[in-house]
């Protein structure tokens, strides 16, 4: 089993991160976001207008726990949908 979180990213975030996906230690899905966006400015004001999927759920807790094997998908908001 994997130690650590795969982020994905998509679109606008993607373009901000200049990769398509990265991996971190667990934490809370805030800690995560803040450790992010401390180390790249430009991330952090995409992520701010994000929505998240943890192991293809919504996110709707941004202090949940985000334990070793997960994937999180960080969705920017979409035109048209």
């Amino acid at each position: 089993m994997a130690m650590d979180i795969e982020i994905r990213y998509f679109a606008a975030a993607r373009a901000a991160a200049g990769e398509n996906c990265v991996r971190v230690n667990p934490g809370t899905l805030s800690a995560i976001l803040a450790e992010l966006g401390q180390a790249n400015p430009a991330l952090a004001q995409v992520i701010a207008q994000c929505s998240f999927l943890v192991d293809s759920v919504a996110a709707n807790d941004i202090d949940m726990p985000v334990n070793a094997g997960s994937v999180i998908d960080v969705l920017p908001r979409f035109a048209g949908g």
